[in-house]
C-alpha cells in the first residue's frame, strides 16, 4: 500500500472540514448545556462559540497530522497493532487532556462557576467518539485511495511487462540479425565448410536456447554464459580478428545464481551495435564473473551514426527489478563502458 505521504495532498477534505468544524464546534455545546443560563445576547455566549469551534479545530486537524503520519511510517498490512496503538495513545494523549483543560477553563472563566465534571466527563467521551468516528473515516478514504494507486501500479507493471516481453521477442527473432547469420553462414560454406558447420551449430543452439527461455523470468549463470559463448562464436566468426570477446569460467561463489535470459547477450549486441571495430582497433570485450554480479565492459568508441536510446538497457533493468536483483549499473569512464549485471540467489521450490 502507497504511503500517506503520497496519499493525503490528494485528499480533498476541505469541505469535510469547513462543515464538520463548525457543527461540532457548535453542536456538542448545546446538546450538553454548556452555556447554562447564558443568552445568546450575552458576549460570553458568543465568546463561549469561538472557544468550542476553535477546540473543534484544534482536534480536527491535530488528530488528522497524526492520522497521516502514522499511516506515512505504518503499513496496516506489515504494522496493523502499531498503527491502531499509535491512533489509541493520540486519543488518550492528545483528545481527553485538551477538551478536559478547555472545559475547565469554560466553566471557571466562561461561566464562573464549579466545574461540572459530570458535562467533562459526558463531553470528553463525546469528542472522543467524534474523533475516533472521523479518524475512521479517513482510514476509509486513505485505503481507498491506496487501493486505487495500487492498481494503478499494477497496470503500469503489467504494461511495462508486456512492452519489455515484446521488445524481447522482437530481439529474439530479429530478421535483421537472422538475415546478416544466413549471408556469414552463406559465405563461410562457400569458403570454409569447418567453420560454416560450426556457425550452423552455433546458430541452432541459440535459437533453441531462446525458445527454450521464452517463459522463464530468470536463467542459470551457467547457461546464461553458455548461450553468450555460442553468441559471441557467431560474431567472432563474422567479423574475425576485429572483435575479441573474454568470456571466463564461473566462480564458485556465483554457481547457482541467476539473472534474466539474454542478459549478457544483450550487452554484447550493444557493444558492437554502438562502437567502431576494425582489425586495426579491434573492439575487445571483457566479462567477468564476481560473487554477486556479471561485469561487461569495453573500449566506449562511440559509432558517428549510433547514438544509442538507451532501450535495450532500460529493459535490462526492469527485468532484474522483476526477479528481484539490485540496480543496473552503467558507467562511461576514462575511455571505457562498464556494465554491472547483479546476479540473484536461485529460489529453492
Amino acid at each position: 500500500m502507497a504511503p500517506a505521504h503520497e496519499l493525503s495532498p490528494s485528499v480533498d477534505d476541505r469541505l469535510a472540514r469547513a462543515l464538520g468544524i463548525p457543527a461540532f464546534g457548535v453542536g456538542i455545546p448545546l446538546l450538553f448545556g454548556l452555556y447554562g443560563s447564558l443568552p445568546w445576547s450575552s458576549p460570553r455566549w458568543w465568546a463561549g462559540q469561538l472557544v468550542f469551534v476553535s477546540l473543534a479545530a484544534a482536534l480536527w486537524h491535530g488528530n488528522r497530522a497524526l492520522l497521516f503520519t502514522t499511516a506515512s511510517r505504518f503499513d496496516w498490512l506489515e504494522r496493523p497493532w502499531r498503527r491502531v496503538l499509535r491512533l489509541v495513545a493520540g486519543v488518550v494523549l492528545f483528545t481527553v487532556p485538551v477538551t478536559a483543560v478547555v472545559l475547565v477553563a469554560w466553566f471557571r472563566l466562561g461561566l464562573a462557576q464549579a466545574v461540572d465534571w459530570s458535562a467533562v466527563r459526558a463531553v470528553t467521551l463525546m469528542n472522543v467518539i467524534c474523533v475516533v468516528f472521523v479518524a475512521h473515516v479517513y482510514e476509509t478514504v486513505l485505503l481507498l485511495k491506496a487501493r486505487q494507486a495500487d492498481a494503478l501500479r499494477l497496470v503500469q507493471a503489467q504494461r511495462a511487462q508486456v512492452e519489455s516481453e515484446l521488445l524481447a521477442l522482437r530481439r529474439q527473432v530479429d530478421p535483421h540479425f537472422l538475415f546478416n547469420c544466413l549471408n556469414t553462414l552463406q559465405a563461410l560454406m562457400a569458403e570454409d565448410v569447418p567453420r560454416a558447420l560450426r556457425f550452423n551449430q552455433s546458430l541452432a543452439a541459440m535459437l533453441r536456447y531462446l525458445l527454450d527461455t521464452a517463459d522463464r523470468q530468470v536463467v542459470t549463470l551457467e547457461d546464461e554464459l553458455t548461450f553468450a559463448g555460442r553468441y559471441a562464436e557467431l560474431l567472432i566468426l563474422r567479423y574475425g580478428a576485429a572483435l575479441q570477446v573474454e568470456l571466463p569460467s564461473v566462480v564458485e561463489a556465483a554457481r547457482g545464481k541467476v539473472l534474466p535470459p539474454t542478459a549478457v547477450q544483450l550487452l554484447l549486441e550493444n557493444a558492437l551495435a554502438h562502437n567502431r571495430l576494425s582489425t586495426k582497433e579491434p573492439l575487445e570485450v571483457t566479462v567477468r564473473v564476481e560473487p554477486d554480479a556479471v561485469i561487461v565492459s569495453h573500449p566506449h568508441r562511440p559509432k558517428a551514426d549510433s547514438a544509442g536510446t538507451g532501450t535495450g538497457l532500460k529493459n535490462l533493468a526492469e527485468r532484474l527489478e522483476r526477479c528481484g536483483a539490485g540496480a543496473l549499473e552503467v558507467r562511461a569512464a576514462g575511455g571505457a563502458f562498464t556494465v554491472r549485471v547483479p546476479l540473484v540467489e536461485a529460489r529453492v521450490p
